[in-house]
Protein backbone atom coordinates (compact mmCIF):
# COMPACT_ATOMS: atom_id res chain seq x y z
CA UNK A 1 0.00 0.00 0.00
CA UNK A 2 1.07 3.70 -0.44
CA UNK A 3 2.81 4.42 2.98
CA UNK A 4 0.87 7.78 3.62
CA UNK A 5 -1.80 6.21 3.58
CA UNK A 6 -1.13 4.08 6.61
CA UNK A 7 -1.44 4.95 10.25
CA UNK A 8 1.17 3.74 13.28
CA UNK A 9 -0.39 0.44 14.15
CA UNK A 10 -0.72 -0.54 10.02
CA UNK A 11 2.74 0.59 9.13
CA UNK A 12 3.97 -1.65 12.03
CA UNK A 13 2.48 -5.02 10.95
CA UNK A 14 3.72 -4.41 7.82
CA UNK A 15 7.12 -4.03 8.68
CA UNK A 16 6.26 -7.32 10.78
CA UNK A 17 5.39 -8.96 7.61
CA UNK A 18 8.66 -7.90 5.74
CA UNK A 19 10.98 -9.49 8.26
CA UNK A 20 8.81 -12.29 8.30
CA UNK A 21 9.37 -12.78 4.34
CA UNK A 22 13.01 -12.01 4.82
CA UNK A 23 13.19 -14.90 7.03
CA UNK A 24 11.82 -17.80 4.52
CA UNK A 25 14.70 -19.71 3.46
CA UNK A 26 15.39 -19.41 -0.03
CA UNK A 27 15.25 -23.16 -0.75
CA UNK A 28 11.44 -23.85 0.41
CA UNK A 29 11.07 -21.35 -2.13
CA UNK A 30 12.48 -23.53 -5.37
CA UNK A 31 11.34 -26.40 -3.46
CA UNK A 32 7.89 -26.08 -3.57
CA UNK A 33 8.02 -25.29 -7.27
CA UNK A 34 9.84 -28.37 -7.68
CA UNK A 35 6.69 -29.93 -5.53
CA UNK A 36 9.20 -31.42 -3.27
CA UNK A 37 7.66 -29.68 -0.73
CA UNK A 38 3.82 -30.60 -0.54
CA UNK A 39 3.08 -28.17 2.19
CA UNK A 40 5.15 -25.77 3.60
CA UNK A 41 4.07 -26.31 7.73
CA UNK A 42 6.66 -24.58 8.44
CA UNK A 43 5.85 -21.37 7.04
CA UNK A 44 2.32 -21.12 8.57
CA UNK A 45 3.71 -21.96 12.32
CA UNK A 46 5.98 -19.19 12.15
CA UNK A 47 3.62 -17.07 10.61
CA UNK A 48 1.51 -18.32 13.46
CA UNK A 49 4.15 -17.65 15.96
CA UNK A 50 4.82 -14.00 14.91
CA UNK A 51 1.10 -13.58 15.25
CA UNK A 52 0.81 -12.36 11.22
CA UNK A 53 -2.26 -15.00 10.70
CA UNK A 54 -5.78 -13.28 10.71
CA UNK A 55 -5.27 -9.95 12.21
CA UNK A 56 -8.58 -8.43 11.66
CA UNK A 57 -9.71 -11.39 14.52
CA UNK A 58 -10.47 -10.38 18.02
CA UNK A 59 -7.97 -10.52 20.32
CA UNK A 60 -9.12 -13.36 22.38
CA UNK A 61 -9.22 -15.61 19.66
CA UNK A 62 -5.43 -14.96 18.24
CA UNK A 63 -6.38 -11.81 16.03
CA UNK A 64 -4.97 -8.56 16.54
CA UNK A 65 -8.09 -6.43 16.23
CA UNK A 66 -7.19 -4.66 12.91
CA UNK A 67 -8.99 -3.54 9.79
CA UNK A 68 -9.24 -4.90 5.84
CA UNK A 69 -6.57 -2.02 5.42
CA UNK A 70 -4.09 -3.88 7.66
CA UNK A 71 -5.08 -6.88 6.26
CA UNK A 72 -4.08 -6.18 2.92
CA UNK A 73 -0.62 -4.69 3.51
CA UNK A 74 0.01 -7.85 5.11
CA UNK A 75 -0.99 -9.97 2.18
CA UNK A 76 0.86 -7.73 -0.16
CA UNK A 77 4.30 -8.48 1.77
CA UNK A 78 3.56 -12.64 1.80
CA UNK A 79 2.59 -12.27 -1.81
CA UNK A 80 5.96 -10.71 -2.67
CA UNK A 81 7.29 -14.48 -1.49
CA UNK A 82 5.19 -16.25 -4.65
CA UNK A 83 1.31 -16.65 -4.84
CA UNK A 84 1.26 -19.80 -3.60
CA UNK A 85 2.37 -18.15 -0.15
CA UNK A 86 -0.36 -16.17 0.54
CA UNK A 87 -3.00 -18.58 -1.17
CA UNK A 88 -1.54 -20.75 1.79
CA UNK A 89 -1.42 -17.94 4.48
CA UNK A 90 -4.90 -16.94 3.32
CA UNK A 91 -7.01 -19.94 2.80
CA UNK A 92 -6.90 -20.65 6.26
CA UNK A 93 -6.73 -17.82 8.13
CA UNK A 94 -8.80 -15.54 6.11
CA UNK A 95 -11.65 -17.66 4.29
CA UNK A 96 -12.02 -20.76 6.81
CA UNK A 97 -11.46 -18.38 9.83
CA UNK A 98 -13.91 -15.46 8.53
CA UNK A 99 -16.74 -18.51 8.49
CA UNK A 100 -15.77 -19.78 11.77
CA UNK A 101 -15.78 -16.17 13.74
CA UNK A 102 -18.64 -14.48 11.82
CA UNK A 103 -21.31 -17.87 11.87
CA UNK A 104 -19.28 -20.29 13.95
CA UNK A 105 -20.13 -21.10 18.12
CA UNK A 106 -18.09 -20.10 20.72
CA UNK A 107 -17.02 -23.63 20.92
CA UNK A 108 -15.59 -23.45 17.46
CA UNK A 109 -14.03 -20.64 17.58
CA UNK A 110 -12.13 -22.29 20.32
CA UNK A 111 -11.35 -25.48 19.42
CA UNK A 112 -10.44 -24.19 15.47
CA UNK A 113 -9.97 -20.76 15.02
CA UNK A 114 -7.35 -20.34 18.32
CA UNK A 115 -4.72 -23.28 17.13
CA UNK A 116 -4.98 -22.16 13.43
CA UNK A 117 -4.10 -18.85 14.60
CA UNK A 118 -1.35 -19.95 16.49
CA UNK A 119 0.35 -22.34 13.59
CA UNK A 120 -0.79 -25.10 15.31
CA UNK A 121 -3.21 -27.06 13.38
CA UNK A 122 -4.15 -25.99 9.31
CA UNK A 123 -7.36 -25.81 7.74
CA UNK A 124 -8.59 -25.61 4.14
CA UNK A 125 -11.79 -24.37 1.82
CA UNK A 126 -14.00 -26.79 -0.03
CA UNK A 127 -16.04 -24.88 -2.45
CA UNK A 128 -14.84 -26.76 -6.58
CA UNK A 129 -16.56 -30.42 -7.38
CA UNK A 130 -15.56 -32.48 -10.19
CA UNK A 131 -19.00 -31.57 -12.36
CA UNK A 132 -19.25 -28.12 -11.04
CA UNK A 133 -16.62 -24.89 -10.82
CA UNK A 134 -18.65 -21.60 -11.15
CA UNK A 135 -21.78 -22.96 -10.59
CA UNK A 136 -21.14 -23.37 -6.65
CA UNK A 137 -24.60 -23.83 -5.35
CA UNK A 138 -25.27 -26.55 -7.78
CA UNK A 139 -23.05 -29.22 -5.38
CA UNK A 140 -23.76 -32.94 -5.59
CA UNK A 141 -22.08 -33.28 -2.19
CA UNK A 142 -24.24 -34.32 0.40
CA UNK A 143 -24.81 -34.20 4.27
CA UNK A 144 -27.69 -36.65 5.15
CA UNK A 145 -28.84 -36.14 8.89
CA UNK A 146 -28.44 -39.19 10.79
CA UNK A 147 -29.63 -37.90 14.39
CA UNK A 148 -26.82 -37.04 16.55
CA UNK A 149 -24.30 -36.59 13.18
CA UNK A 150 -24.45 -35.85 9.51
CA UNK A 151 -23.15 -38.32 6.66
CA UNK A 152 -21.07 -36.68 4.56
CA UNK A 153 -20.60 -38.16 0.66
CA UNK A 154 -18.98 -36.34 -2.32
CA UNK A 155 -15.73 -34.71 -3.65
CA UNK A 156 -14.47 -31.51 -4.11
CA UNK A 157 -11.31 -30.40 -6.23
CA UNK A 158 -8.78 -28.02 -6.76
CA UNK A 159 -8.32 -27.78 -2.97
CA UNK A 160 -5.97 -25.93 -1.74
CA UNK A 161 -4.12 -27.37 1.55
CA UNK A 162 -5.84 -30.53 0.57
CA UNK A 163 -2.50 -32.40 1.58
CA UNK A 164 -1.48 -30.62 4.73
CA UNK A 165 -4.54 -29.44 6.27
CA UNK A 166 -6.18 -30.62 9.36
CA UNK A 167 -9.28 -29.97 8.51
CA UNK A 168 -12.00 -28.61 6.05
CA UNK A 169 -14.54 -25.95 5.30
CA UNK A 170 -17.00 -27.79 3.72
CA UNK A 171 -20.39 -26.80 1.91
CA UNK A 172 -22.66 -30.15 1.67
CA UNK A 173 -26.57 -30.38 0.29
CA UNK A 174 -28.57 -31.29 3.43
CA UNK A 175 -32.15 -30.34 1.70
CA UNK A 176 -31.88 -31.94 -2.19
CA UNK A 177 -35.72 -30.27 -2.25
CA UNK A 178 -35.02 -26.77 -1.65
CA UNK A 179 -33.80 -24.17 -4.49
CA UNK A 180 -30.32 -23.94 -4.92
CA UNK A 181 -29.34 -21.57 -2.39
CA UNK A 182 -31.45 -22.66 0.01
CA UNK A 183 -30.20 -26.31 0.20
CA UNK A 184 -26.74 -26.15 1.36
CA UNK A 185 -24.96 -26.12 4.63
CA UNK A 186 -21.65 -25.52 6.01
CA UNK A 187 -19.69 -27.98 7.81
CA UNK A 188 -16.15 -28.45 9.99
CA UNK A 189 -14.54 -31.44 8.29
CA UNK A 190 -11.67 -32.46 10.55
CA UNK A 191 -9.02 -35.18 8.65
CA UNK A 192 -10.08 -38.52 9.57
CA UNK A 193 -11.96 -41.66 8.70
CA UNK A 194 -13.87 -41.31 5.31
CA UNK A 195 -11.61 -38.39 4.39
CA UNK A 196 -8.94 -38.93 1.88
CA UNK A 197 -6.76 -36.96 -0.52
CA UNK A 198 -7.22 -39.12 -3.78
CA UNK A 199 -5.29 -36.89 -6.26
CA UNK A 200 -2.44 -34.29 -5.82
CA UNK A 201 -2.32 -31.76 -9.54
CA UNK A 202 0.34 -31.35 -11.36
CA UNK A 203 0.31 -27.23 -12.00
CA UNK A 204 1.22 -24.86 -13.84
CA UNK A 205 2.43 -22.50 -10.84
CA UNK A 206 1.46 -22.01 -7.60
CA UNK A 207 3.32 -25.32 -6.66
CA UNK A 208 3.77 -26.89 -3.62
CA UNK A 209 0.87 -25.99 -1.69
CA UNK A 210 -0.84 -29.64 -1.90
CA UNK A 211 -3.61 -28.77 -4.12
CA UNK A 212 -5.16 -31.84 -4.24
CA UNK A 213 -9.03 -33.48 -4.97
CA UNK A 214 -10.53 -34.74 -2.13
CA UNK A 215 -13.49 -37.54 -1.07
CA UNK A 216 -15.81 -38.04 1.50
CA UNK A 217 -16.92 -41.15 1.90
CA UNK A 218 -19.32 -42.15 4.83
CA UNK A 219 -17.78 -39.33 7.16
CA UNK A 220 -19.79 -38.91 10.12
CA UNK A 221 -19.83 -35.35 10.80
CA UNK A 222 -20.88 -34.13 14.35
CA UNK A 223 -23.98 -31.95 14.70
CA UNK A 224 -21.82 -29.35 16.83
CA UNK A 225 -19.71 -28.60 13.77
CA UNK A 226 -22.10 -27.36 11.57
CA UNK A 227 -21.37 -23.80 10.97
CA UNK A 228 -24.42 -20.90 10.85
CA UNK A 229 -28.00 -22.34 10.02
CA UNK A 230 -29.06 -25.97 9.08
CA UNK A 231 -29.52 -24.69 4.84
CA UNK A 232 -27.95 -21.55 5.72
CA UNK A 233 -24.54 -21.87 3.94
CA UNK A 234 -25.51 -19.07 1.48
CA UNK A 235 -25.14 -16.14 4.23
CA UNK A 236 -21.34 -18.02 5.18
CA UNK A 237 -20.45 -18.02 1.70
CA UNK A 238 -21.70 -13.98 1.61
CA UNK A 239 -18.80 -13.41 4.33
CA UNK A 240 -16.74 -15.32 2.79
CA UNK A 241 -16.68 -13.49 -0.46
CA UNK A 242 -14.69 -10.12 0.82
CA UNK A 243 -11.80 -12.04 1.90
CA UNK A 244 -11.60 -14.65 -1.07
CA UNK A 245 -11.56 -11.72 -3.65
CA UNK A 246 -10.45 -8.73 -1.74
CA UNK A 247 -7.76 -10.88 -0.11
CA UNK A 248 -7.12 -12.23 -3.69
CA UNK A 249 -6.51 -8.42 -4.84
CA UNK A 250 -3.90 -7.82 -2.31
CA UNK A 251 -1.96 -11.08 -2.40
CA UNK A 252 -1.66 -10.53 -6.33
CA UNK A 253 -0.68 -6.93 -6.46
CA UNK A 254 2.21 -8.57 -4.04
CA UNK A 255 3.59 -11.16 -6.47
CA UNK A 256 3.34 -8.54 -9.46
CA UNK A 257 5.69 -6.11 -7.27
CA UNK A 258 8.55 -8.30 -7.74
CA UNK A 259 8.45 -8.76 -11.58
CA UNK A 260 8.41 -4.36 -11.71
CA UNK A 261 11.49 -4.00 -9.44
CA UNK A 262 13.34 -7.22 -11.33
CA UNK A 263 12.75 -5.57 -14.62
CA UNK A 264 13.34 -2.30 -13.34
CA UNK A 265 16.60 -2.96 -12.37
CA UNK A 266 17.55 -5.14 -14.96
CA UNK A 267 16.65 -2.48 -17.73
CA UNK A 268 18.97 0.09 -15.59
CA UNK A 269 22.11 -2.09 -16.02
CA UNK A 270 21.47 -4.23 -19.68
CA UNK A 271 22.75 -2.10 -22.22
CA UNK A 272 22.14 -1.83 -26.26
CA UNK A 273 23.97 0.55 -28.34
CA UNK A 274 26.02 2.17 -25.61
CA UNK A 275 23.68 2.74 -23.48
CA UNK A 276 20.99 1.17 -20.97
CA UNK A 277 18.14 -0.07 -22.28
CA UNK A 278 15.62 2.09 -19.91
CA UNK A 279 16.65 5.04 -21.95
CA UNK A 280 14.67 3.33 -25.11
CA UNK A 281 11.06 4.46 -24.88
CA UNK A 282 10.41 0.90 -26.20
CA UNK A 283 11.57 -0.03 -23.06
CA UNK A 284 10.81 2.75 -20.49
CA UNK A 285 7.02 3.10 -21.84
CA UNK A 286 6.43 -0.44 -21.03
CA UNK A 287 8.08 -0.32 -17.65
CA UNK A 288 5.93 2.90 -17.14
CA UNK A 289 2.76 0.99 -17.85
CA UNK A 290 3.08 -1.55 -15.26
CA UNK A 291 4.41 1.01 -12.68
CA UNK A 292 0.92 2.60 -13.60
CA UNK A 293 -1.22 -0.40 -13.28
CA UNK A 294 0.36 -1.36 -9.72
CA UNK A 295 -0.68 2.12 -8.65
CA UNK A 296 -4.07 1.94 -9.55
CA UNK A 297 -4.72 -1.50 -8.50
CA UNK A 298 -3.41 -0.83 -5.32
CA UNK A 299 -5.71 2.33 -4.46
CA UNK A 300 -8.42 -0.06 -5.81
CA UNK A 301 -7.59 -2.13 -3.02
CA UNK A 302 -7.37 0.19 -0.85
CA UNK A 303 -10.74 2.08 -1.51
CA UNK A 304 -12.49 -0.74 -1.50
CA UNK A 305 -10.90 -1.88 1.78
CA UNK A 306 -12.15 1.19 3.47
CA UNK A 307 -15.95 0.73 2.42
CA UNK A 308 -15.45 -2.81 4.01
CA UNK A 309 -14.07 -1.33 7.04
CA UNK A 310 -17.06 1.18 7.02
CA UNK A 311 -19.64 -1.54 6.48
CA UNK A 312 -20.70 0.39 3.29
CA UNK A 313 -23.95 -1.47 1.80
CA UNK A 314 -22.89 -5.27 0.96
CA UNK A 315 -24.88 -4.85 -2.55
CA UNK A 316 -22.02 -2.22 -3.18
CA UNK A 317 -19.86 -4.02 -1.19
CA UNK A 318 -19.81 -7.10 -4.11
CA UNK A 319 -20.00 -4.91 -6.87
CA UNK A 320 -16.75 -3.19 -5.80
CA UNK A 321 -15.14 -5.94 -4.60
CA UNK A 322 -15.58 -7.60 -7.62
CA UNK A 323 -14.18 -4.92 -9.92
CA UNK A 324 -11.24 -4.92 -7.46
CA UNK A 325 -10.55 -8.67 -7.98
CA UNK A 326 -11.35 -7.94 -11.83
CA UNK A 327 -9.47 -5.07 -12.57
CA UNK A 328 -6.01 -6.29 -10.02
CA UNK A 329 -5.65 -9.52 -11.11
CA UNK A 330 -5.77 -8.64 -14.86
CA UNK A 331 -3.46 -5.41 -14.41
CA UNK A 332 -1.02 -7.87 -12.07
CA UNK A 333 -0.89 -10.42 -14.98
CA UNK A 334 -0.12 -7.35 -17.28
CA UNK A 335 2.42 -5.84 -15.44
CA UNK A 336 4.45 -9.61 -15.11
CA UNK A 337 3.75 -9.95 -19.06
CA UNK A 338 5.42 -6.43 -19.50
CA UNK A 339 8.65 -7.62 -17.28
CA UNK A 340 9.53 -10.73 -18.93
CA UNK A 341 9.14 -8.56 -22.38
CA UNK A 342 11.29 -5.73 -21.33
CA UNK A 343 13.71 -8.67 -20.39
CA UNK A 344 14.02 -10.43 -23.45
CA UNK A 345 15.10 -14.01 -23.68
CA UNK A 346 16.23 -13.89 -20.35
CA UNK A 347 13.15 -13.23 -18.64
CA UNK A 348 11.88 -16.75 -20.01
CA UNK A 349 14.46 -18.60 -18.41
CA UNK A 350 14.64 -19.49 -14.77
CA UNK A 351 18.16 -17.26 -14.19
CA UNK A 352 15.28 -14.71 -13.00
CA UNK A 353 11.86 -15.33 -11.02
CA UNK A 354 10.09 -13.43 -13.68
CA UNK A 355 8.82 -16.70 -15.14
CA UNK A 356 7.21 -18.25 -12.22
CA UNK A 357 5.49 -15.34 -11.34
CA UNK A 358 4.32 -15.45 -15.06
CA UNK A 359 2.90 -19.13 -14.28
CA UNK A 360 1.85 -18.29 -10.72
CA UNK A 361 -0.26 -15.44 -11.55
CA UNK A 362 -2.02 -16.89 -14.48
CA UNK A 363 -4.15 -18.44 -11.81
CA UNK A 364 -5.15 -15.25 -10.05
CA UNK A 365 -7.97 -14.51 -12.95
CA UNK A 366 -9.46 -17.91 -12.19
CA UNK A 367 -9.63 -18.92 -8.64
CA UNK A 368 -11.82 -17.56 -6.08
CA UNK A 369 -14.26 -17.00 -9.09
CA UNK A 370 -13.58 -16.46 -12.60
CA UNK A 371 -13.31 -13.30 -14.29
CA UNK A 372 -16.09 -13.53 -15.98
CA UNK A 373 -18.28 -14.32 -13.27
CA UNK A 374 -16.72 -10.90 -11.51
CA UNK A 375 -18.27 -9.24 -14.84
CA UNK A 376 -21.51 -10.52 -14.39
CA UNK A 377 -21.64 -9.42 -10.80
CA UNK A 378 -20.05 -6.06 -11.36
CA UNK A 379 -23.00 -5.44 -14.25
CA UNK A 380 -25.99 -7.14 -12.19
CA UNK A 381 -24.73 -4.56 -9.23
CA UNK A 382 -24.28 -1.33 -11.29
CA UNK A 383 -27.88 -2.04 -12.73
CA UNK A 384 -29.07 -2.31 -9.69
CA UNK A 385 -27.34 0.99 -8.28
CA UNK A 386 -28.26 2.62 -11.35
CA UNK A 387 -32.07 1.97 -11.70
CA UNK A 388 -32.22 2.92 -7.52
CA UNK A 389 -30.58 6.02 -8.44
CA UNK A 390 -33.21 6.68 -11.36
CA UNK A 391 -36.08 6.02 -9.26
CA UNK A 392 -34.98 8.28 -6.63
CA UNK A 393 -34.42 11.41 -9.16
CA UNK A 394 -31.96 12.75 -7.10
CA UNK A 395 -29.76 13.45 -9.82
CA UNK A 396 -29.41 15.96 -12.66
CA UNK A 397 -30.94 14.09 -16.14
CA UNK A 398 -27.64 14.52 -18.02
CA UNK A 399 -29.85 13.00 -21.44
CA UNK A 400 -31.66 16.36 -21.54
CA UNK A 401 -28.03 18.04 -22.52
CA UNK A 402 -28.06 18.08 -26.30
CA UNK A 403 -29.16 20.04 -28.68
CA UNK A 404 -31.97 17.66 -30.03
CA UNK A 405 -32.85 15.37 -27.37
CA UNK A 406 -36.32 16.67 -27.84
CA UNK A 407 -36.83 15.93 -31.57
CA UNK A 408 -39.83 13.59 -31.21
CA UNK A 409 -40.13 10.37 -33.26
CA UNK A 410 -36.21 9.90 -32.32
CA UNK A 411 -35.96 8.60 -29.27
CA UNK A 412 -37.03 4.75 -30.10
CA UNK A 413 -36.56 1.82 -27.54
Amino acid sequence: MFDYLLNEETSKIRDEARDFVKWVPREMILKMDRDEIRFPKEFLQEAGRRNLLGCRYPKKWGGRELDWVSTCVVLEEIGSLGYIFSCLFGVGAELVCDAIVFHGTEFQKQKYVQPLLKGEIFAAECLTEPRGGSDFFGAATTAVDKGDYYLLNGQKRFIVGAEGADYFLVYAKTDPDAKSQEALSCFIVEKGEGVRVKYLYGLMGCRGGGTGRLVFDNVKVPKENMVGKLNGAYDVFNTMMIPERLGTSAMTIGSARPALEISTRYTTKRKSFGKPISHFQGVSFQVAEAKMLLDAAKAMIYSTSLAVDKNQDLNLVRGLISETKKFVTESSQKIVHNAMQVMGGIGYTDIYPIERIYRDLRLASIWTGTNEVMSMIIAHEWYRDFKSRQSKNKTRNLENDAINAFVQDEKIF
